[in-house]
């Protein structure tokens, strides 16, 4: 059925209860893939809260977009193999706790037809509050439903991306993906087959499963802690990004960073593939 529109603008869902423990936290961690050297001290005070000395566990700030997961406005009828991760834009008002329980308002924000042949963006709005009702979080969730458009809805409106500077990027780092890290990430919620079933992924028209776009988003976080913010989540005031094309587990993403104030700008590469995966990056630091 294509999409019910503008009937689609009404679905929303208030005050529905998460939780989360340092389990959730460093699992997350683990499946962006930090800890994978073992000696890297900066990178496992986010995967083991085991120190000889004291030193608390740190929340990586992207676990916003898994810490309510599963959070939705309503039911959209969509075709879900033809889906994918358009983009994310994260809020921050207030550190994440490493251990949480929490309530997530959820609504649409928008719909836009992009064409009967071009697929269908669809944005959702989830805001996620501590038990004082204080906003922790608000994630801004964009979908491209491939399979969707047509249905008659608006084709302009949606929100200008960031745009990155001309000049030769001030900083560049790589970051290795494994061959399963996305078995390993989709551990923290998202189970699409899309990621992990070789035939689903021929279905979706891709040669073998991709790697989850919120699993490249968490490898720019990773970038801009490594090299701006000094490994310090506390300090994330924004964090958002569109996917271009995916990643395949087992690539390494290039990410280029440029600094403008405390504005981090940032986009990210495959050089195998000679293929830009993210665009449009944009971290706030405070």
């Amino acid at each position: 059925m294509p999409i019910n529109y503008p009937v689609v603008l009404d679905l929303k869902n208030d005050a529905a209860p998460y939780s989360w423990s340092d389990r959730e936290v460093m699992l997350y961690a683990l499946g962006i893939g930090m800890g994978s050297d073992p000696l890297n001290k900066a990178e496992l005070q986010f995967v083991n809260e085991a120190f000889a000395t004291s030193k608390p566990l740190k929340v990586v700030p992207t676990f916003a977009s898994v810490c309510v997961w599963g959070a939705r406005p309503g039911v959209i009828d969509l075709n879900r193999v033809m889906i994918v991760d358009a983009g994310r834009d994260i809020t921050f008002h207030k550190p994440i706790p490493v251990m949480a329980s929490v309530t997530a308002d959820a609504r649409v924000r928008g719909v836009y037809d992009k064409g009967k042949e071009k697929g269908a963006i669809i944005q959702s709005e989830i805001v996620v509050r501590d038990r004082d009702d204080d906003k922790i979080v608000t994630i801004l969730s964009s979908t491209f439903a491939r399979g969707d458009g047509g249905f008659g809805g608006p084709s302009e409106g949606i929100p200008e991306p960031h745009q990155v500077p001309r000049r030769a990027p001030d900083k560049s780092v790589d970051i290795p993906t494994r061959p399963d890290q996305a078995l390993i990430y989709r551990l923290s919620g998202d189970r699409n087959p899309l990621h992990s079933d070789p035939e689903f992924a021929r279905q979706a028209g891709f040669p073998r499963p991709i790697l989850h776009g919120m699993c490249t988003y968490g490898l720019t976080c990773r970038a801009v802690l490594q090299t701006y913010a000094d490994y310090d989540p506390s300090a994330f005031r924004l964090h958002r990004v569109r996917f271009s094309a995916p990643v395949f587990p087992g690539e390494t993403v290039t990410i280029n960073l440029w600094k403008d104030g405390n504005s981090i700008s940032f986009e990210g590469h495959v050089r195998e593939r000679r293929v830009t995966v993210v665009r449009n990056g944009q971290t706030v630091l405070g």
